[in-house]
């Protein structure tokens, strides 16, 4: 039910959410095995409104039997990117809806859906920031993908994104070393389509705080600008990250290099 009404526009109806809710309290889906959830999982992932999906199982109370680790970041904040706190999960949902009015694929949706699962029980002494959330959200998302039988571009997109959104994020066209380096690890030269999903689910991520952030993304038009520079650094040259550097700085009007690999 949650998936079809993921298909749907307008208000939840509370009347159904009150019957999934009895259901739920039942445990109808106690026991349930995650392969038999996951059709139902996508479908709503893919349908136009899947933010609509997780909100009916959030308030329906099923949420936290299908998926505990998304169910918990709802009211843990972060800093969003205009350094006000926001609340994870609510956040979760604005990227989703984003993804949807990109018609995003699977991959870039399900990324979204679990890359902050690692942030669920960061210490309250930290918060809103988020230290080692990466360590803690690898294992978590690895269980999902096991536990639903998830899709292997599934599982590699999310691990990708929980390591590199956030570096993505900060990455700065002052040096250029980082940018090649970058560029590099994220697949840019040798898997573009992986290039090109990353940089969507960071596009949603970042259109998902709201108005003031528009439809472009500075950091992918950065970034795909520090690519166009690349394409001629000759494939055997005795350096390439080096030389890649170099081109980027030319492009970019910036410094070359700084501490090796490091955006």
């Amino acid at each position: 039910m949650a998936a079809l009404l993921a298909e749907d526009d307008g208000a939840l109806d509370e009347e159904l959410l009150d019957a999934m809710a009895e259901h739920a309290a039942r445990g109808a889906l106690r026991g349930t095995p995650g392969p038999a959830m996951w059709p139902e999982l996508r479908r709503g992932l893919m349908a136009r409104g899947p933010s609509r999906m997780l909100a009916a199982l959030r308030l329906s109370g099923a949420l936290g039997a299908v998926l505990p680790e998304v169910a918990a970041l709802f009211g843990v904040p972060q800093l969003g990117a205009d350094q006000r706190s926001v609340d994870i999960g609510l956040h979760t949902l604005n990227a989703l809806a984003e993804a949807a009015r990109g018609e995003a694929p699977l991959a870039v949706r399900f990324a979204l859906l679990v890359m902050n699962v690692g942030k669920s029980d960061s210490p309250p002494e930290h918060l809103p920031v988020h230290y080692r959330h990466v360590e803690r959200g690898g294992p978590r998302i690895e269980a999902i993908c096991a536990r639903f039988g998830v899709p292997a571009a599934c599982r590699e997109l999310a691990l990708l994104a929980l390591a590199e959104c956030e570096r993505v994020h900060r990455v700065s066209e002052v040096r250029a070393g980082p940018v090649a380096a970058m560029l590099a690890r994220l697949g840019a030269f040798d898997q573009p389509d992986r290039f090109a999903a990353l940089l969507q689910v960071c596009a949603c991520d970042y259109r998902a705080h709201g108005e003031g952030f528009g439809p472009v993304y500075p950091k992918a038009a950065l970034l795909h600008a520090a690519l166009r520079a690349c394409r001629d650094v000759a494939v055997d040259a005795e350096d390439p990250e080096l030389a890649r550097a170099q081109a980027i700085a030319t492009a970019l009007g910036s410094q070359r290099w700084s501490a090796a690999g490091h955006a």
